[in-house]
């Protein structure tokens, strides 16, 4: 269910919906379809942020990890 709202925008903004929108779209459909993806955009920095961290923290140790399993994998030198 969609809740009706007021927004106030510059005349500029609103030229600019207008033309993106078309003869085939509301300003209100154009509106909402930018917010989704903003937020879509915005939820993924999020995660993505939150993973770095994560990777960040432990990174000394999957590099110690990582080296060990490449030295296992190594030819043996005669």
């Amino acid at each position: 269910m969609k809740e009706k709202t007021s927004v106030t925008l510059s005349p500029d903004v609103l030229t600019g919906i207008d033309r993106l929108a078309g003869s085939k779209r509301s300003r209100s459909a154009l509106i909402d379809e930018v917010l989704r993806q903003y937020l879509r955009e915005k939820i993924r920095a999020e995660r993505s942020a939150r993973d770095l961290a994560i990777l960040n923290k432990y990174a000394k140790e999957l590099n110690v990890d990582a080296e060990d399993g490449l030295e296992d994998q190594a030819p043996e030198e005669d």
